[in-house]
């Protein structure tokens, strides 16, 4: 989950649209220019921006252009201030994270079908005359046409989600395991969610589940309140008091979440990045993390516009590709039995088959049912 209100693709999963080439000139790979335009944050965050910049840095290295470089926003109104910048400096590659870049992003698209524009959690509700839709009542433009310039990451979190449900159902004791949303108004938290019950199942059919959502909006309260997160989980603890593992979908109220699972001295498990290292207070108790591999997906985007096989669109990753999973287990590697081992390999390799869906999927490749119930 994304530690601001620009994680788990905020309403934006339900922009999906059919990719399409892009289009327009690019120099040679050696030569590409690549800035990249962070979340509000600090570059370093150990979350999106840290390691969409290590995307950066590694596409640029694999292509053999430049040094990538960036700019961090303070706020919100430096993100269209620092993507214009990169576009007078000429730049051929843009990457901006986080949904809240989204609007400057496709603008700054459609003005610019030269340049390349990578948006990390972005998937713009596009109407007919190809404007963005706030209230995702028409989604009928087509991003592929309108901006083929223009690749917009989304990911299937119900895939990972399902796989740390076969954990949490392996690793538990009582039977009774729960999970943690911010908010079922962003489809990527209950995607994460009916997934990790669907996993769990799968492993103990008589699993108990609590799935509980901490704001009915995506606000502060839902993805950036630690103390918040830390209290709702400190009460579902009091009034489910067998429950053993806890699954965190709630950005950084989810690092409050851990932090109560780490004081009960039960398991958790983290979300988007491999939380064992972005939040070391917690690493104690944090058994695996249900992981989007955002080094690789920037990494490779970039790799994509060099050899000229881009295409503009919302592009939805998922585990064929290896653009998400699981996390390593770290300190926790003795938890996991052969036999649990086994099931999340036949399962992985399952998913990447076909033959098996993490949930009933919708046609923007979400989950059917967005209130976080199988």
């Amino acid at each position: 989950m994304h530690t601001r209100l620009t994680g788990l693709g905020l309403l934006a999963a339900l922009a999906v649209v059919v990719a399409a080439c892009g289009g327009g000139a690019t120099p040679g790979p050696g030569s590409l220019k690549i800035g990249l335009v962070t979340d509000v944050g600090k570059l370093n965050d150990q979350n999106f921006n840290q390691y969409s910049w290590e995307g950066a840095q590694d596409g640029a290295t694999k292509i053999g252009a430049p040094a990538p470089k960036s700019a961090q926003s303070a706020v919100s109104d430096d993100i269209k201030k620092n993507v214009q910048s990169f576009v007078d400096q000429k730049f051929d590659v843009i990457v901006t994270v986080g949904f809240a870049a989204t609007a400057d992003t496709y603008a700054a698209a459609r003005k610019n079908p030269a340049i390349k524009f990578i948006g990390v959690d972005q998937a713009p509700c596009l109407n007919a005359k190809g404007d963005i839709d706030a209230t995702f009542a028409d989604c009928s433009g087509d991003m592929s046409k309108l901006t083929p310039n223009y690749q917009g990451i989304q990911w299937k979190e119900q895939q990972p989600g399902y796989l740390a449900g076969m954990v949490s159902a392996g690793i538990s004791k009582s039977g009774h395991i729960a999970a943690i949303g911010g908010t079922y108004t962003v489809p990527a938290v209950p995607n994460y969610m009916i997934g990790y019950v669907n996993g769990a199942k799968a492993v103990n059919p008589s699993i108990k589940v609590e799935l509980q959502y901490i704001s009915t909006a995506p606000d502060a309260k839902a993805f950036a309140d630690p103390a918040g997160g830390k209290a709702f989980t400190q009460q579902l603890l009091s009034t489910n008091k067998d429950v053993d593992v806890v699954f965190q979908v709630a950005g950084s109220t989810g690092n409050g979440i851990l932090q109560a699972a780490c004081d009960a001295k039960i398991y958790g498990i983290g979300v988007d990045v491999d939380q064992y290292i972005s939040t070391p207070a917690t690493k104690g108790c944090t058994v695996v993390s249900a992981e989007k591999k955002l080094k690789k997906n920037v990494s490779d985007a970039i790799q994509r516009i060099a050899s000229k096989t881009d295409k503009g669109g919302v592009l939805k990753l998922d585990i064929s590709t290896d653009d998400v999973g699981l996390s390593p287990y770290h300190d926790s590697q003795s938890l996991i039995t052969a036999d649990l081992q086994a099931k999340i390999d036949k399962a992985v390799a399952d998913m990447k088959a076909g033959t098996l869906k993490a949930c009933d999927e919708n046609p923007f490749g979400g989950c059917t049912n967005t209130k976080g119930m199988p």
